[in-house]
């Protein structure tokens, strides 16, 4: 009776084997708003290589750049509802939805990519990725670093203070948390998918938009622009997510596959991004834009005080910003930007 009941067990072990490796692969489209020379938009091949070499025929992945399946902002809605798998999501858009955690968004607070990577990896960011995916549905994977953003106008100006930012249009992404931010700097924030940015400047619909080097670098922003003004206001990053609703079907090795690829094209993005931005300075002055240094001290007081001074400020966390700086590596911390 023994060995008939092992026999059974053994044959029904061999047809799940057998369907497991006939079922259809897993679709993942993944529709991101960057171009295809954007740093961070070429770390999603070396996902889809990853995953493919750790699983092999158990997932499709498709990537769809420029907003071409949907616009910046419609993506995050998608994977939400669950039309679309994969996208990048920013810490603004996630704080339009959990105020709480509006002080991710603070510039100034975040020093480098480590100092993000420990945050996630801290239990306050397991409390946060938990929340964020029973609020949006959506499952946290990475942070990939997407540069530290500066300002960057259409004509040369002086810019030493938000001050001077007086009535400047500067494009912000269309979200309270971007448009607050805009608001802090100094500046009218108008709202503008990042696909419009490139013909909004040469048109003069908006006199300066704000971005990471490398990302003015890809989508061409210098041949519309005369200037970069270095305020560093903030070490930016940006998650890399799939829908909840998909991550809890996969099993535990394809969940690990996935994560694992997730990280090394996070870590391969953050790496080159780095690199590239050491370097962008002396291009951007070689095609004759002005680089400019503006009192970082004036900046840093101003933007922080008005985020510190708002109501929003109320409804943080309490206790989180100091626990973060806490976690920045010394080298950053020690850092006088």
């Amino acid at each position: 009776m023994s060995k008939a009941i092992l026999a059974l067990a053994v044959g029904a072990a061999m047809l799940a084997g057998s369907l497991s490796a006939n079922a259809a692969p897993i679709d993942l489209k993944i529709s991101v708003p960057s171009v295809p020379s954007d740093i961070h938009t070429q770390a999603l091949k070396m996902f889809k290589t990853d995953l493919e070499k750790a699983a092999p025929g158990q997932f499709n992945v498709e990537i769809y750049d420029s907003g071409s399946l949907f616009k910046q902002g419609a993506d995050t809605d998608a994977v939400e509802r669950g039309n679309l798998q994969m996208t990048y999501l920013s810490f603004q858009l996630i704080a339009d939805q959990l105020p709480q955690y509006g002080l991710l968004t603070m510039p100034y607070l975040f020093r480098s990519a480590q100092h993000y990577d420990d945050f996630m990896k801290s239990k306050l960011g397991d409390q946060f990725k938990a929340d964020v995916e029973q609020a949006m549905n959506i499952r946290l994977l990475a942070p990939c670093y997407l540069g530290t953003r500066e300002l960057n106008l259409r004509k040369q100006m002086k810019v030493d203070t938000p001050d001077d930012l007086k009535g400047v249009k500067m494009r912000m992404p269309d979200s309270d948390a971007w448009l607050f931010m805009g608001k802090a700097l100094g500046a009218n924030p108008v709202p503008m998918p990042f696909g419009d940015v490139y013909l909004g400047l040469q048109t003069g619909t908006i006199d300066a938009q704000d971005n990471p080097l490398p990302t003015d670098y890809a989508a061409k922003f210098y041949e519309v622009t005369k200037q970069i003004t270095m305020t560093k206001h903030l070490v930016d990053a940006i998650n890399l997510v799939i829908g909840a609703d998909v991550w809890n079907k996969l099993d535990d090795s394809q969940k690990a596959a996935v994560q694992n690829a997730a990280d090394a094209a996070c870590k391969w993005n953050d790496t080159k991004r780095k690199a590239e931005e050491d370097k962008l300075v002396d291009f951007f002055k070689s095609k004759g834009l002005a680089v400019t240094n503006p009192d970082i001290s004036a900046f840093r007081e101003h933007v922080q005080k008005y985020y510190l001074d708002s109501d929003r400020s109320k409804q943080w966390t309490s206790g989180w910003v100091d626990q973060i700086n806490a976690m920045a590596p010394k080298a950053d911390a020690s850092k006088k930007n």
